[in-house]
């Protein structure tokens, strides 16, 4: 590559800019030319975005350094370049395509969402949309109708990025943006993450709002945060939710200590058909942190396989709550046929089994939630496997079963309302993600306990 600028933000994170910022050292207009310059030259091949705002972020970012310059301050994310999944209402930019070519119903309008205000509130400038698998509905991040990034951890070979958040994983890990937004479902940030060896965060469900996103399942829909670090991704979440809750940023040190965490590592379900290099690399990252002092101790979680019975009939009822059967049924040959094919299973459910499924799930919540107590939180690979060939895809029965295990210990936190994070393993060769499961609305907190995690990772 010609005169590639360094990412401006992978030596010092978040709050190394925001410090920088501050003294004078660093405008925003450099750092979002810089990351324009790095997504002109490597995502012609990368192609992690859907739409690049060049002129608008040039011209948000001199507002922000005039506003800075005038003594105006917005908070730690002011001036911060940031990639949108394309599944938001922007003002101001195009419509979200969701990964697909149909034309989608009015169901969102034409009002900013209000968690893009709430960034637009914080100060962040806004590089463009990534791209997303069709209606959200895949795990792989494979995407016949609008083309499949590359996942950045292997340039050599075409790989699955992971999905649904494909273009955010891959715009993070190729330092195409300071932090990447994106959406979760059943696993579609950590997968990504994962996948593309970066950090990843899927929020409680409700917790941050919704609207003006496309809907896969509202019931399990979340927002989630791509970051190059725990620590980055702790600065963004409390910086927004600051802005969407309307309370003052806590910059204080969190003071979590590894050895007073007690972390729970589930015996079933999450060790199933998992990678013998991924399981050694997992085990060994708990020895780790045990020799740090944290207390790790074996559990069960006889709800987490339900998973598999919940997904399959709920996802597609709501897509096609959201599409209607009619609209569904005279647009289906323009979908990529995998996806058309588990929309088209949902013309069989029946509501009466469908919300005996949701019964059942609000009951499996209340004892996980009872059972997270005495416990900081859950661990376990992130995936069974590492992201594979996307040739490998194209056999159907392999294809279905690499697409299961890569959501096999994502979509149990979905299911049961958890909060979740993916953390890459500092391992040689394709990336491993190491997952850290909370108890509701313990984000913050979960957040904090990846910071500790990340650093006890990162120690000899």
């Amino acid at each position: 590559m010609s005169d590639l600028p360094v990412d401006p933000f992978a030596e010092r994170g978040l709050e190394g800019f925001a410090q920088d910022f501050r003294a004078g050292k660093v405008t925003s207009e450099a750092v979002t030319r810089q990351y324009l310059e790095r997504i002109k030259q490597l995502d012609p091949k990368l192609g992690a975005f859907e739409t690049v705002a060049e002129e608008s972020a040039i011209a948000t970012a001199r507002a922000m350094d005039l506003l800075m310059q005038s003594g105006t301050d917005l908070g730690p994310l002011m001036g911060v370049p940031v990639a949108i999944k394309d599944v938001f209402v922007i003002a101001n930019m195009p419509g979200p395509k969701v990964g697909s070519n149909i034309t989608l119903p009015d169901v969102l309008g034409t009002e900013e969402a209000t968690f893009i205000k709430a960034l637009r509130r914080a100060g962040c400038v806004f590089l463009g949309q990534t791209k997303a698998v069709e209606l959200c509905l895949g795990i792989t991040g494979h995407s016949a109708p609008r083309g499949t990034p590359w996942n950045a951890s292997d340039l050599e070979n075409h790989r699955a990025p992971g999905g649904s958040s494909s273009g955010s994983g891959v715009a993070m890990a190729a330092g195409l943006c300071a932090f990447a937004i994106g959406s979760d479902s059943g696993g579609s940030v950590r997968v990504p993450a994962a996948f593309n060896g970066v950090f990843g965060i899927k929020t409680t469900a409700g917790l941050w709002p919704t609207d003006g996103a496309f809907p896969l399942d509202p019931r399990v829909d979340s927002i989630g945060l791509l970051t190059r670090s725990a620590k980055d991704a702790l600065l963004a979440f409390n910086t927004i939710s600051a802005v969407l809750f309307g309370c003052e940023y806590d910059a204080r040190p969190t003071g979590v200590r590894l050895n007073r965490m007690c972390f729970g590592v589930p015996q079933n379900h999450f060790n199933e058909n998992v990678n013998a290099q991924i399981s050694a690399a997992f085990k060994q990252a708990n020895e780790k942190l045990a020799g740090q002092g944290c207390l790790l101790e074996d559990i069960v979680v006889p709800e987490a396989p339900e998973r598999a019975g919940y997904f399959p009939v709920s996802m597609p009822a709501a897509l096609l709550s959201i599409l209607g059967k009619d609209n569904f049924l005279a647009q289906k040959h323009l979908m990529d046929p995998v996806i058309a094919k588990r929309i088209e299973s949902g013309l069989e459910s029946k509501a009466y089994e469908f919300l005996a499924l949701e019964d059942k799930r609000t009951a499996s919540r209340k004892k996980v939630e009872e059972r997270f107590t005495g416990f900081d939180a859950w661990v376990s690979p992130t995936t069974a496997d590492f992201p594979p060939l996307l040739s490998e895809l194209e056999d159907p029965a392999k294809g279905l079963s690499l697409a299961l295990g890569m959501t096999q210990n994502t979509q149990p936190a979905n299911y049961l309302g958890l909060c979740a994070v993916s953390l890459p393993l500092p391992v040689e060769g394709l990336p491993i993600g190491y997952q850290l499961m909370g108890a509701p609305n313990t984000d913050q907190r979960l957040l904090e306990i990846a910071v500790a995690v990340e650093e006890a990772f990162k120690t000899a």
